[in-house]
């Protein structure tokens, strides 16, 4: 019997420190309204539970709603967290940046993506801006125009032609992922990207999940999942290190290329496992961002028809200045796409996609409301 309730002293003291720190977290003066949810992981199931339902955004907005305010808190994924809406909050958000705010990503990432223990991921965001200017400069994409257009045509000749339904966001991934693989590593064989563009599922589900890294767990997944990518591309590395110094590679025939033979300001080359990594990180944003894009842009080209109509006249018009046969898409007929391009603008106001989520550097003001130290900080799109 003593044995028993000393047993029960001891949950109930670990349970009280428990939720003394999460409460801790919360205690500053002035924070916006909102609540912290449960002890340790806030309110990240209400969350998922509404995410499950295919309306995530009804978290986001039930909340709004119900604290009347252009900015609330809570926790999440074990993060509390300030969440600010409206048109004022996005301009914030993002005119702040390495101002107040700085961009964040979760520990238990360098789990996925170990490269990331020696050097942060923005520390290599940085890096990767400094060594790939030719490729991730806008102005770069010049180049890839007419790979876009052949790699969309064989896709829509393959997957959409005849189809009496389409599922579109898994062709779009599809798309989205083949390209990326043609452009980052020049893989073109539609088998050897099948067999990367599954264990990528798993990659991005875990990277957003809750982070238990337990077998059967979504991290769990994503970690064994990253691992066999990894050593695919070791492979790729390998053979692509081969060719280049037998002349069979052009330096500056892909991004894999031009990062085996770039170095920094220091003289120092990136090792295997960081361009792993950093192609990793590439092809999963290309993965699933890009793909959400272009499901949404079908979306709403399908719920408004003469949104769909400008569209539609404005491709044709730059179709009949083609040439008969297979001609190409160049640099000038985008530019001559301001009405699509003005429509894709709209969609990415409306449903950004990808989850930008910063850290206040400091404590700073919004609304009235105070938002301490190392919160995180997100904008309800939808509300703009």
């Amino acid at each position: 019997m003593e044995i028993f309730y000393l047993n029960l002293f001891f949950a109930v003291f670990f349970i009280s420190i428990i939720v003394h720190k999460h409460r801790s977290k919360f205690k500053h003066p002035n924070l916006p309204p909102g609540s912290s949810g449960l002890p340790y992981i806030g309110e990240t199931l209400e969350l998922l539970l509404t995410g499950c339902k295919g309306h995530p955004q009804k978290f986001f907005l039930d909340r709004k709603a119900k604290y009347a305010s252009e900015v609330f808190k809570t926790n999440l994924f074990c993060q509390p967290a300030a969440v600010l809406c409206g048109a004022a909050g996005n301009k914030f958000l993002f005119s702040n940046e390495n101002k107040v705010l700085k961009a964040w990503y979760p520990d238990f990432v360098c789990k996925i993506f170990p490269s990331s223990v020696q050097r942060s991921l923005i520390e290599q965001v940085d890096r990767l801006r400094t060594l790939l200017p030719e490729f991730l400069r806008p102005d770069a994409l010049k180049r890839y125009v007419g790979i876009f257009d052949t790699v969309a045509g064989r896709h829509f000749a393959s997957e959409w032609e005849n189809k009496e339904v389409v599922v579109v966001f898994p062709l779009a991934k599809s798309f989205t992922f083949g390209l990326a693989c043609s452009l980052f590593l020049s893989i073109e064989d539609p088998d050897h990207i099948a067999k990367l563009a599954s264990p990528f599922n798993l990659v991005v589900s875990g990277i957003f999940s809750i982070p238990i890294d337990l077998p059967g767990t979504p991290l769990n997944r994503a970690i064994k999942a990253a691992n066999f990518i990894r050593t695919e591309l070791f492979a790729i590395i390998k053979q692509r290190k081969k060719d280049l110094a037998e002349g069979k590679a052009s330096p500056k025939q892909d991004i894999l290329s031009h990062m085996l033979l770039a170095c920094d300001e220091k003289g120092a080359f990136m090792s295997e496992l960081s361009i792993a990594d950093t192609i990793l990180a590439l092809l999963a944003s290309a993965h699933e961002s890009t793909s959400a894009a272009c499901a949404f842009i079908v979306k709403y080209l399908a719920e408004l028809p003469h949104i769909y109509e400008g569209v539609y006249k404005e491709q044709m018009e730059i179709s009949e200045t083609k040439a008969p046969g297979d001609e190409l898409l160049n640099w000038n007929d985008i530019q001559k796409m301001r009405y699509s391009w003005n429509v894709i603008r709209e969609v990415l106001r409306l449903c950004p996609t990808f989850p930008n989520v910063r850290e206040a550097i400091h404590g700073f003001d919004f609304n009235g409301f105070s938002i301490p130290k190392g919160w995180k900080v997100r904008a309800l799109w939808l509300l703009i």
